[in-house]
């Protein structure tokens, strides 16, 4: 894999050698973006375009890197979600049983009713254990779905976007046929209640999440003190964070968590759900984050993988509510920092023009943003300081367990985090 260039133009990965893979792929099937759940949701399918075409245009995705989309059987889908609730699925995006549908959480604001919303949403899993596949069978080093990140989804009910959980199918997939440990590390300014609850007790699979504190934010969960059940205990991992916070916070709190979970928990396998959302931005959250603070977690990603894992890791896209200008540069982002190429200073002229004409803003001229112009968050100071707190507190509770001593949790439940 070729290291990032120090010259000013983009380096990219060299062309696989003759009966060779590239060790970086990008799973991708132009059906992915039929996965829209009404033409005003805020759920972009266009995203994965957005993304896609902005790589190319910078010269950070070519060819050999494209991996086509592997079928998913409904076995394997079941495997996750029961079977009651993926008959309900395809009944509804039939237009059949749609009383029933809502009980199942379909025919909501977040979550309607589409034609072919089965297959659509099976395509996007079937993406996104292709990415797994790749990765825990050996064909590649790291792998990309864009598409996925469905991260709500639980076994037998939508929730918030989201229908079937695609991340939760490629750790199921990782862990049954490849007898792997996954670590799951979720940056999206929502908890991945989803994939935690699903992997509860499960001691094979560790959830960590960095979110926007449910106290104020959908879906209301990822408290510190949700730590695991049974075998699983010590292996869920929440950090709530409060509104508002900025890149320096968010930094030293991910520096102050994940390395330590991870490093307690030695995957064999990173999945990492990168929702865009967390940016300043965003309009369905809080967060104050800028692209610069994003990619450098991503980096911080990287890295650990290279360190843990021996480099295996799978990225899945995930929230992003401002599709045009912040979903397609965060992502180019950790695309750039999984295959070790250099991102451009530069917004490339032709994929502004490409897409301009379809979006409701300004496109960007750079790939990163200035958070130098931006007007202070409020509460910086407090904001810092209680995100520091609940951090310390929590990895103190976690040591505890992981070390198999009690846990001393006077006064609040275990590892709460303070008012």
């Amino acid at each position: 894999m070729s290291t990032a260039a120090s010259g000013d133009g983009p380096t990219t990965e060299p062309p696989a050698a003759a009966g060779r893979e590239p060790q970086v792929r990008f799973v991708y099937d132009a059906a992915l973006a039929t996965y829209e759940l009404a033409p005003e949701h805020p759920f972009r399918p266009e995203r994965l375009e957005l993304t896609r075409t902005l790589l190319e245009a910078g010269g950070l995705l070519v060819e050999p890197a494209y991996a086509d989309v592997d079928h998913l059987t409904e076995r394997e889908l079941a495997r996750v979600h029961a079977t009651s609730y993926i008959d309900a699925v395809k009944r509804a995006g039939r237009g059949d049983g749609l009383e029933e549908a809502y009980a199942y959480g379909l025919g909501t604001g977040d979550n309607p009713v589409f034609s072919g919303m089965h297959e659509a949403v099976l395509r996007v899993c079937a993406a996104t254990v292709t990415a797994v596949e790749l990765v825990a069978s050996g064909r590649a080093r790291r792998a990309a779905s864009f598409a996925g990140g469905l991260h709500h989804a639980q076994r037998a009910k939508a929730s918030g976007f989201c229908v079937y959980n695609d991340l939760a199918l490629g750790i199921r997939r990782a862990v049954d046929e490849h007898d792997m440990r996954v670590a799951y590390v979720d940056l999206d300014v929502h908890h991945g209640d989803g994939v935690q609850w699903l992997f509860y007790d499960a001691p094979s699979v560790m959830t960590v999440s960095l979110h926007e504190s449910g106290r104020y934010l959908f879906p209301g969960t990822g408290h510190t003190y949700e730590t695991g059940r049974g075998p699983g205990r010590g292996y869920a991992v929440n950090m709530p964070l409060e509104p508002f916070t900025e890149d320096a916070s968010f930094l030293e709190v991910f520096d102050l968590v994940v390395p330590r979970a991870l490093e307690a928990f030695r995957p064999d396998l990173i999945v990492l759900q990168a929702g865009a959302d967390m940016h300043r931005n965003d309009p369905l959250a809080d967060l104050s984050l800028s692209l610069a603070a994003m990619g450098a977690a991503y980096r911080r990603m990287i890295d650990l993988s290279e360190r843990l894992t021996g480099g295996r890791l799978v990225a899945t896209g995930g929230g992003g509510y401002d599709p045009f200008r912040t979903a397609p540069r965060a992502w180019a982002s950790l695309w750039a920092a999984m295959t070790a190429q250099q991102m451009p200073e530069v917004v490339p002229p032709a994929w502004r023009r490409q897409w301009q004409a379809a979006s409701p803003v300004a496109l960007p001229s750079t790939m990163v943003d200035d958070p130098s112009s931006w007007e202070p968050a409020p509460r910086r100071d407090t904001v810092s300081s209680h995100n520091r707190v609940v951090a310390e507190r929590l990895m103190e509770v976690l040591e505890r367990i992981w070390a198999g001593a009690p846990a001393a949790g006077q006064g609040h439940r275990e590892g709460e985090e303070p008012a």
